[in-house]
């Protein structure tokens, strides 16, 4: 099977392109996908070459459609041992302080944001849209929440989460929020992003990734109280897996975007 991530390291610019590369399964993340970012996340921590890294998806579409529907989790009988498989698959969960751009293109949604909400700021493709699919399928959008609650104004994050699949967030008005600090020309996202980086990487590490690690630990509080009760509302607000699978096949099509 080949990698499903990949990653290309310009040793001239310190800069490394993590990409998710299932562009067709819109980048969804298997298991598979996500124990190689966990072990990517991993590496580049040990990796001093390396000093920025990009994040992005493949192909035209999607950067990513979050937890790949096809995915098996397997989860403890008690309901206080709950496995969420995406909680460790951004880079902020697996201690990797090196600064992280994420260039966004096409669909961005649901799991995705557990990515782009330890990704350290955003450049978007016209094309790109975000959404959060959790409460049309009959889920609780609770991580994705939590972390988008402290990127977004709460109204734009609380309406990204409970407007659900009939609404798409454009480039134009996720920048408008602030929530991406730059909207390219089309097809610009992943070389505005590796020129961020490059910048970035041309600076002395230390004060680099310290200034990293004093961002994030400005909302880490709130997100480990926020956290620690995602389990519960997941557990009673979801609906069985088998309704969720009869509301996914019968979704509508076409999406309002803003």
């Amino acid at each position: 099977m080949s990698p499903s991530v990949r990653t290309e390291t310009s040793k001239d610019t310190g800069v490394a392109v993590v990409t998710l590369d299932r562009p067709e399964r819109l980048n969804a993340i298997d298991l598979a996908m996500r124990d190689e970012l966990v072990a990517t996340w991993v590496e580049l921590r040990f990796d001093d070459t390396v000093r920025a890294v990009v994040l992005t998806g493949a192909g035209e579409r999607a950067f990513c459609t979050g937890l790949d529907r096809e995915a098996v989790v397997a989860q403890p009988t008690s309901p206080y041992m709950t496995d969420d498989p995406l909680l460790r698959v951004g880079p902020k969960a697996n201690d990797l302080w090196k600064p992280v751009v994420a260039a966004v293109r096409g669909m961005a949604c649901g799991g995705a944001f557990y990515l782009l909400g330890e990704a350290d700021f955003l450049v978007a493709d016209p094309s790109a849209t975000f959404f959060d699919p959790h409460t049309t399928y009959g889920m609780v959008s609770a991580y994705e929440s939590m972390l988008m609650a402290l990127r977004m104004p709460y109204a734009e994050a609380a309406r990204t989460a409970l407007m659900g699949s009939a609404e798409r967030m454009s480039a134009r008005r996720a920048h408008e929020i602030g929530f991406v600090s730059e909207v390219t020309e089309p097809g610009g996202a992943l070389a505005a992003a590796v020129d961020c980086a490059a910048v970035i990487a041309g600076y002395p590490a230390e004060g680099v990734q310290g200034t990293v690690r004093a961002l994030w630990a400005a909302k880490e509080a709130a997100l480990a109280h926020a956290f620690a009760q995602a389990p519960h509302l997941i557990a009673l607000g979801n609906l069985p897996g088998e309704r969720q699978a009869e509301l996914f096949r019968a979704r509508r099509r076409g999406h309002q975007v803003r």
